[in-house]
């Protein structure tokens, strides 16, 4: 590969630690979220409270899979960046291909996180409309 430079990998950087904050975001807001439900569940248990919980363990074990692949990606990241430094072009080309890699794998496992959330909103949602239909009804 011709012209591979620190400026290549060095492009990673940025989108990765901007990846990386947004996933601490996501977990933060999960976590608080599995603390009220608990603490709700342990007060009256409801089905529909444990199918909740069980919804967000799937997308905080989501979650914590995106954060390594990210970490991965950097990690390969700095690696070509270091190959470049003592100047095995090829093996820096090879690490930042894997670093591209793990970044797309923690892409595609948020975007899964992400479409559970928006499936668990959907179902939060019909269940208000559901309940609204059923008062005007009566």
């Amino acid at each position: 590969m011709t012209g591979f430079n620190y400026g290549i990998p060095g492009l990673l950087f940025p989108a990765i630690s901007l990846l990386m904050l947004a996933y601490t975001n996501r977990f933060f807001g999960l976590a608080t979220l599995v603390r009220q439900l608990v603490d709700r569940y342990k007060k009256q248990p409801d089905p529909k409270i444990h199918a909740q919980i069980n919804n967000l363990k799937v997308r905080i074990a989501l979650i914590q899979y995106s954060q390594a692949m990210g970490v991965l990606s950097l990690l390969m990241c700095t690696c070509s960046m270091f190959s470049l430094f003592i100047e095995w072009q090829y093996t820096a080309s090879i690490l930042f291909g894997c670093a591209m890699i793990f970044m797309l794998a923690s892409l595609i496992l948020a975007l899964r996180e992400i479409h559970l959330s928006v499936r668990a909103l959907n179902l939060e949602i019909d269940e208000v409309l559901d309940s609204e239909k059923n008062i005007n009804r009566k």
